[in-house]
């Protein structure tokens, strides 16, 4: 059996680095108390929101409000000390530090072993799929877990990869025809890897929307229906609904994990989950939400009061899919 994690936009840019470097935090306080239980599942699988450099210049080509850029010197350690396996790239923050900081954060990912997918040296490379051998840390007589992922995004097309230049691997997800087309690709070249366990991850639609769009839904459903296991949602900010589609969790939207994002009081930007998996003879057997709150530049455990909030919102939303959760203490657990 394995534990995998999956959690929203890990944002580390900023006024969370400026609080790690300025303030000597060791590296594992964007984690809180955490940490531990991160660091006890198999693997960590995150969304990446930021780039990992300290040279290249602001985006400017086009109008960027934002732009996120962590020290690799303590955002890879911290990525390390938390059991980050995978990280996904194919966002709307990778290049806003242009392609010198996109190509250093992939230099500095591969250094210390972390794979990535979702962003490339070129199309080709960004739309590659990425593998991680993952071990029962419970049996070491076990089998290990070969997850294959495939990223993509419909978020800033000006920030694709092209044919022989850097960038992330935009789709277009309204033009579900192309879109398709160009997804079974992607999971064709994953299926080579010989997965026991396939996870696409999209980082797909606006911000602050609580529940997917029409073809989104479709997508996702699609993507269950051609053998993915897992797809792993992330953008909108905000949490949405899980749903189950022939056996295959779809996570519309992890929201967000660690960041420094002002809070909406009423979409509760700063409130969502830790998204466990529990993994046997090659079967999804369990999801486990572990609610989290975001304070002082960390993620942590959510309090009692912000874990009600996040639990009853969750199953407000997933209703509408057939989702049902039973409670187990602060978490809520997927019912069979």
């Amino acid at each position: 059996m394995a534990r995998l994690g999956f959690t929203g936009d890990v944002m580390l840019g900023r006024k969370v680095d400026e609080a790690q470097r300025r303030q000597n935090r060791p590296v594992t306080a964007v984690w809180g108390d955490l940490t531990e239980r991160l660091r006890s599942l198999d693997a960590l699988f995150v969304n990446l929101e930021c780039c990992l450099s300290t040279r290249g210049e602001r985006w400017t080509r086009t109008h960027r409000p934002f732009h996120f850029r962590a020290d690799p010197d303590w955002a890879v350690p911290a990525l390390d000390a938390a059991g980050v396996e995978w990280a996904n790239l194919a966002n709307n923050h990778l290049l806003d530090f242009g392609e010198t900081a996109l190509l250093d954060t992939l230099d500095r990912l591969d250094s210390a072993g972390i794979a990535r997918s979702g962003a490339g040296e070129d199309r080709e490379a960004a739309r590659a799929p990425a593998t991680v051998e993952v071990g029962d840390a419970d049996d070491t007589a076990a089998h290990d877990l070969r997850i294959a992922f495939v990223s993509a995004t419909d978020n800033t097309p000006e920030f694709a990869a092209g044919p022989d230049g850097p960038g992330t691997a935009y789709l277009d997800l309204s033009e579900e025809t192309q879109a398709r087309e160009t997804m079974e690709e992607m999971l064709a070249r994953a299926r080579r890897t010989d997965p026991d366990l396939l996870v696409a991850s999209l980082h797909w639609g606006p911000n602050m929307v609580e529940e997917p769009a029409d073809h989104f839904r479709r997508f996702g459903r699609w993507l269950a229906e051609r053998g993915v296991d897992v797809v792993h949602g992330h953008s909108a900010h905000v949490f949405q609904a899980v749903e189950v589609h022939e056996g295959t969790p779809v996570l519309y939207d992890c929201g967000d994990f660690v960041d420094d994002y002002a809070v909406d009081s009423a979409s509760r930007n700063d409130r969502s989950f830790l998204f466990e998996v529990e993994v046997e003879d090659g079967e999804i057997s369990e999801l486990r939400l572990v609610p989290t709150e975001i304070d002082d530049f960390a993620v942590g455990e959510a309090s009692a009061e912000a874990a009600e909030w996040s639990r009853k919102r969750m199953r407000e939303l997933s209703a509408e899919f057939g989702t049902r959760f039973e409670t187990d203490g602060e978490e809520l657990v997927l019912e069979p």
